[in-house]
């Protein structure tokens, strides 16, 4: 896996529970059992994080939102 190291920040940090609400890191471990992963944390400055999750054939994505939700059709754009 190569990095992109914009502001030397690594894809998951390791805090992720400072990171990530209870909700999201539930909604997490959940996706987690259905072999989903979390892929990266968008860490946009002066805004909410963003982490994106991937299914196993790393076709599909999702965000997970402050509530919990899988947001299966985001907005976001993401690079290949």
């Amino acid at each position: 896996m190569v990095l992109e190291n914009r502001k030397g920040d690594k894809p998951i940090p390791d805090n992720l529970n400072e990171v990530l609400n209870n909700l999201q890191l539930l909604a997490l471990q959940k996706a987690e059992g259905f072999g989903w992963k979390l892929k990266f944390v968008r860490r946009p400055l002066f805004q909410e994080v963003v982490p994106v999750i991937t299914d196993p054939s790393g076709d599909k994505i999702g965000i997970l939102e402050r509530n919990g939700v899988i947001n299966m059709h985001p907005d976001t754009k993401i690079r290949q």
